[in-house]
């Protein structure tokens, strides 16, 4: 897939010439890709206010070029209203919103969008210029293809979420809420992996490989516990409960079992939700906290990072649930876990390549 022209480093003859120009290309790709990580790491906060805020269903239509526009006009407005107050958030929560209330959640949501369709274009135009120019190395072109491939899906599976609160409920489904969240933070962590890859990050802030297998740890709680967050904020679970450690003076509340059957209380049960979001959140925190420990002897910047961020992110998440869940906290919250994610994920590709050195070296022996 890779498009060869007169002037692609690998048409060079000379292997010093090449390997410079195919570096430089590599970092100018790299650098590329953390500009998409950074809009996605926006665009995940920028979701979560709109959620916080209830501007979600706000726009009740699908229009992927004609909506980057908002209403121009008066009509417009009015028509757009009109089809919110169709809707069950509207007659059973808002009822006798204004149309100036409407437009405070509109533009919420409006803004969701159209960051979404700048990613799309940020990423494709550069993509395809590099394409073109044979600037990209073999076996990266199917990959990046497969990363837009991703992202245009996730627009479609936003719509998806969002059509869930058309009817029969005043929100959106919290499976459908999750899946949306866990698409987006997958094609983050794909695009990290690959720019950290392309910019030899290990090179200058190198992890030890003995590491590995407790960072796999750390993501896999982390992971976890922010999917167990999505679940808990679909289903307004931080206003319940609003206590810490205990819950309703409680370890563990009396209605924490309350569904039959049981596992359906972790995705269905607000306070169950809470109850094991919170405690892989102190577990997650452990892990990354233990890893800084086995690291001190090394102090990599990474994993320096990650175990500070852990530490904040919990009491981030803590004087969230304290204070009822203002949206200024949450929102933060919402962006120290991307936060977190991305220093365990440049810790574990670090220590990836490590290892990988040491394979090949024993290999070599």
């Amino acid at each position: 897939m890779r498009a060869l022209s007169p002037s692609s480093p690998f048409d060079i003859a000379d292997p010093e010439r090449r390997h410079e120009l195919v570096r430089r290309n590599d970092r100018a790709i790299g650098l590329w890709l953390l500009a998409c990580c950074a809009m996605v790491f926006v665009m995940v906060v920028l979701g979560g206010v709109t959620r916080l805020t209830q501007s979600g269903l706000s726009i009740m239509e699908w229009a992927p070029l004609r909506g980057a526009l908002p209403p121009m006009s008066e009509a417009e407005w009015q028509r757009i209203f009109a089809l919110y107050q169709q809707i069950p958030e509207y007659q059973q929560i808002n009822h006798g919103m204004t149309l100036a209330e409407f437009q405070g959640i509109f533009w919420w949501e409006w803004a969701h969008r159209l960051w979404g369709r700048l990613i799309g274009v940020v990423f494709l135009v550069p993509f395809l210029w590099f394409l073109l120019r044979g600037r990209i190395r073999r076996g990266l072109a199917p990959r990046l293809t497969l990363l837009f491939a991703l992202g245009a899906a996730q627009g479609a599976l936003g719509w998806f979420m969002v059509a869930s609160g058309f009817a029969d409920r005043v929100d959106v489904s919290q499976y459908r809420l999750v899946a949306h969240l866990v698409l987006a933070l997958a094609i983050y962590v794909a695009m990290l992996w690959t720019a950290l890859g392309l910019l030899r990050a290990r090179e200058r802030w190198p992890v030890p490989c003995r590491l590995f297998p407790h960072l796999l740890t750390a993501l896999a709680l982390l992971g976890l516990t922010i999917v167990m967050g999505g679940f808990t904020a679909g289903l307004h679970g931080g206003l319940v409960y609003n206590s810490f450690p205990l819950m309703g003076g409680e370890l563990a509340p009396s209605d924490l079992w309350a569904m039959v059957p049981g596992w359906i209380n972790l995705f269905e049960n607000p306070p169950a939700a809470q109850f094991v979001h919170r405690w892989l959140a102190i577990a997650t925190m452990l892990t990354v906290l233990a890893l800084g420990w086995r690291d001190r002897a090394t102090g990599s910047l990474p994993v320096r990072l990650a175990t500070a961020m852990a530490l904040l992110q919990v009491g981030l998440g803590i004087a969230t649930l304290l204070l009822l869940v203002p949206v200024p906290l949450a929102a933060l919250h919402q962006a120290g876990a991307v936060t977190l994610l991305t220093l365990v994920v440049w810790a574990l590709h670090d220590a990836h390549g490590d290892r990988e050195v040491v394979v090949a070296g024993s290999g070599a022996r």
